[in-house]
């Protein structure tokens, strides 16, 4: 039984993210895991909201992204919290680099997903909000769900 490549499933999801930060670019990168944290992985269990990423190096790093241990692992589990390696193209790296070196960009993960049987890691090159970009989007948010609310009303 082979899988498909296209099979999409999410892990983990960064709303916090999106309202923080404007995303600009977004860029899908594998990530260096060991066995006990992938099967922990397909169940589900994993959060990124305190995580954030660095460029050491050359390298990028997921610092503080929670896996939860295997249950059946054992001596074989490795740190839930411990720095990850994610990888990206050379080029992507210099990209990044490049932009972060600028005030006020920052690079945030935005979702941890299943590709297939790989695990994928979606980073955002984001800028920080102000708080009064956040309030025209909570009141956005709120009259489109005002705006819905009257829809299902009136088609009733």
């Amino acid at each position: 039984m082979a899988k498909d490549k296209t099979s999409f499933k999410l892990i983990a999801n960064n709303k916090k993210a999106y309202h923080e930060y404007f995303i600009e670019d977004k860029y899908e990168a594998g990530i260096a895991l060991f066995g006990t944290e992938i099967k922990s992985l397909r169940q589900g269990k994993c959060s990124i909201k305190e995580s954030y990423i660095q460029i050491q190096n050359n390298e990028v790093y997921i610092i503080g992204m929670h896996i939860s241990p295997y249950e059946k692992g054992n001596i074989f589990n490795r740190d839930p919290l411990r720095t990850r390696k994610l990888l990206l193209h050379r080029y992507e790296i210099r990209k990044l680099t490049g932009k972060i070196a600028e005030k006020g960009y920052t690079i945030v993960p935005l979702q941890v997903y299943l590709k297939g049987s790989l695990v994928k890691v979606e980073i955002g090159l984001a800028k920080g909000k102000k708080l009064y970009d956040k309030r025209q989007d909570i009141a956005k948010k709120d009259m489109k769900r005002e705006a819905e609310r009257d829809f299902k009303i009136r088609n009733l």
